[in-house]
């Protein structure tokens, strides 16, 4: 007998689902962002994902990869 359980074969209706809670940090500590007033909402909107190659390289993404490839 098996134990494994195809990933296809799984149905959910909505009403099975959990709502995923989405915590950030402000301030110094961690708070869930259901619980920000509409300022903090729109500012963690707006927030950019950190890339690391970017910030190694001090240029705009695209520069980064132009310079990768130049360097080939």
């Amino acid at each position: 007998m098996s134990n494994v359980i195809n990933i296809e074969d799984v149905i959910l209706d909505n009403s099975e689902r959990q709502r995923c809670e989405i915590y950030s940090r402000v301030m110094g500590y961690i708070r869930p962002t259901t619980e920000y007033n509409v300022g903090k909402m729109g500012e963690f909107k707006s927030r950019r994902c950190f890339v690391e190659d970017k910030a190694i390289c001090g240029c705009e993404a695209r520069e980064c990869v132009d310079m990768s490839l130049a360097a080939e």
